[in-house]
């Protein structure tokens, strides 16, 4: 589906905020968006308390690996949201790039993770808002 719009999120270790965020815009916009998660130097597991967190609102990551960075990855989507990762991250002409400003929630227990959780799910509901079509309404 051409009009489909694609976002691809980026953290470090692609162990914790991107893996949230992919899985909020992939629970939130459900198949109205493509979504993709990426780490410029991937973890070994998707951070335990950051699955921990998400369980708590009924968002299952358990099975998620973390995935390294790959041209193909930017080049194929057309927002890419970086969270933490420098320079890293490739830069296409006619993508738009947003940096989201996020605490890490490597090494921390749950308890820290989950204003990071929240913060994340507002940042991927607002985007939701700006890169979905809206449905006109129907005439009666």
């Amino acid at each position: 589906m051409a009009d489909k719009p694609s976002v691809l999120f980026v953290c470090v270790h692609n162990a914790g905020r991107s893996q949230m965020a992919a899985a909020w815009l992939t629970h939130l916009a459900g198949d109205r968006v493509e979504v993709r998660s990426a780490g410029s130097d991937p973890g070994n597991q998707v951070n335990p308390a950051a699955v921990q967190a998400m369980a708590e609102v009924g968002i299952d990551i358990s099975a998620e690996t973390p995935k390294i960075l790959t041209i193909d990855a930017v080049r194929e989507s057309d927002v890419c949201i970086t969270m933490g990762c420098g320079d890293t991250c490739p830069v296409f002409p006619g993508k738009r790039y947003l940096d989201w400003k996020l605490d890490d929630p490597a090494g921390r227990g749950v308890e820290a993770v989950r204003p990071i959780r929240d913060e994340i799910k507002t940042l991927v509901e607002g985007l939701i808002t700006e890169i979905t079509p809206t449905k006109p309404e129907a005439t009666a």
